[in-house]
């Protein structure tokens, strides 16, 4: 069932949003080679009980970290490490927020020191996917139509959508329905609704789209071992049109 929120209730998000939208600016402002992937996690934790906000994904499903923290041709729910970033990574940190009970959730891939033409490009296209999904998004838009704004964008420029791990619902719980694939046909599947609230939160692949899993049980990879990015923002669907409720402005 899906769960329509209140202007109350997505204003409340909204403000779990700026608190991690602010977070991801400053790891943004701080990421360097030789950092740790761990020290970036403590710096969250850390963030966030300034703001009096939680990482609402420590302890889900027994996970042990504030953040996802997945390096070159991991896709997501990398855990983060002691080992040194090198010049060349490119490292997605991805987050969820919980302020007041209210929850907001956001991915952002970062270029670590001097990174390639082809990693370069690879975040380009995989942020700018993230907006034409979000920009066909509103009232009265069927699902299909956002994953196949970004599927065909994506593919347009040479790269791969990942199809086993897609957007969601989201609050008061982590995960709800609908289901957002970042793939698919115009046209098909459910109408998106006023009040609606979710993510979107393309991983895109160098190489070919298909993963596979560590032995860990969370971390997905590449099976041909390319690199993977992937940018995320928490959505509601308003009157207005859609409200990035991430936004790093």
């Amino acid at each position: 069932m899906i769960h329509l929120k209140t202007e109350r209730e997505i204003q409340l998000m909204h403000e779990a949003g700026k608190i991690l939208a602010n977070c991801h600016k400053e790891i943004a402002k701080i990421i360097e080679p030789g950092m740790t992937t761990m020290y970036i996690d403590q710096f969250v934790e850390d963030f966030l009980k300034k703001h009096n906000a939680t990482p609402e994904q420590k302890g889900y499903k027994g996970y042990k970290y504030a953040t996802c923290a997945s390096i070159n041709d991991e896709i997501c729910h990398g855990f983060p490490r002691k080992t040194p970033l090198k010049s060349g990574d490119i490292v997605t940190i991805d987050m969820v927020v919980n302020y007041n009970g209210a929850l907001a959730d956001s991915a952002w891939s970062y270029g670590v020191g001097e990174i390639s033409e082809e990693a370069s490009k690879l975040l380009q296209v995989t942020k700018e996917a993230l907006y034409k999904g979000i920009g066909v998004s509103g009232i009265g838009t069927r699902i299909g139509d956002i994953g196949h704004a970004i599927q065909t964008f994506a593919e347009g420029e040479g790269f791969s959508v990942v199809r086993e791990f897609i957007g969601h619902g989201i609050g008061p719980t982590l995960h709800e329905p609908p289901e957002v694939p970042h793939f698919g046909l115009p046209n098909k599947g459910l109408r998106l609704k006023e009040g609606m609230v979710f993510t979107i939160e393309p991983m895109i692949n160098v190489g070919d789209w298909p993963s596979k899993m560590d032995n860990n049980g969370w971390t997905a990879r590449t099976v041909d071992g390319s690199l993977s990015a992937q940018y995320e923002h928490t959505i509601a669907i308003t009157k207005n049109g859609p409200i990035i409720l991430t936004e790093q402005l």
